[in-house]
């Protein structure tokens, strides 16, 4: 029964590393991978982050998407993993760090897919309450990152609203990287710029309370989450963002060392 499985797990798994991957010619180091065609056809027609980037920063972008599915594991639980699915996670992890190039996500092992919203228990069928999108393990699934596999495809599919379910969490991780997810990631927010940014985010928030703001409510719930949707919202639609919040939006361009509008 091993030996059947060995026997299907590897050419299935050779069939895999070389429908994601081309080699070039082999220079004085070593053999450099590029991502396939079909795989930058995926950035090219799903991801509007890719779409802006110049011909050299596409490259690195594709070189570090690769390099992230390298070091972490995507798995579809209860639904197929295409190869799209696969292209849109590495693309949500590395837009909010692609400033930052030595970056590596120690806090990550796996993506899990599934197939829709699951709820607390990570139940996603039956009649149970389903209403999450995505989560960042904690406790027993530290170091797993749960998405559904619809919501990650529909945060590409649109972007007009400002949400993007992948990069939200991702941003999560980020925020998590000092201990403690609270929408101040110490990494990012320089201390000198702590009060600053907190009294900024203190105004937001009433803003979104008093409906005179376009931002997520759920950013209300805590500063992890307004952190999370306005991230959202600054990689998803700059231009709009930096038009509605300017302040907000120069804040975000100093975080994440990008400034992205063409406005």
């Amino acid at each position: 029964m091993e030996k059947l499985f060995i026997i299907i797990l590897v050419p299935a798994a050779i069939y895999f590393v070389y429908f994601l991957l081309n080699k070039t010619e082999k220079n004085s180091k070593a053999i450099r991978r590029v991502l396939s065609q079909e795989g930058k056809g995926i950035l090219e027609k799903e991801v509007s982050y890719y779409q802006r980037l110049s011909a050299t920063d596409k490259i690195e972008f594709e070189e570090r998407c690769l390099h992230f599915l390298d070091k972490i594991a995507v798995e579809g639980v209860g639904v197929e993993v295409s190869l799209k699915d696969y292209m849109l996670v590495a693309a949500s992890a590395i837009i909010p760090v692609f400033a930052f190039k030595k970056w590596e996500y120690a806090n990550l092992t796996t993506v899990m897919l599934y197939p829709n919203t699951f709820n607390p228990d990570y139940q996603f069928e039956g009649n149970q309450d389903r209403t999450i999108l995505g989560m960042v393990g904690e406790g027993a699934m530290n170091g797993q990152m749960i998405l559904s596999k619809a919501a990650l495809e529909a945060g590409f599919a649109n972007t007009k609203d400002g949400q993007n379910t992948a990069i939200h969490e991702f941003v999560h991780l980020l925020d998590k990287t000092d201990g403690e997810v609270d929408g101040l990631p110490d990494f990012l927010v320089d201390h000198t710029y702590t009060l600053a940014w907190l009294e900024m985010i203190r105004k937001e928030i009433i803003k979104i309370q008093d409906g005179k703001s376009d931002i997520d409510p759920y950013g209300i719930t805590n500063r992890a989450e307004f952190f999370a949707v306005a991230s959202e919202y600054f990689f998803e639609n700059p231009d709009r963002l930096k038009s509605h919040h300017p302040d907000l939006y120069k804040a975000l361009c100093i975080v994440f060392k990008q400034d992205l509008s063409f406005a």
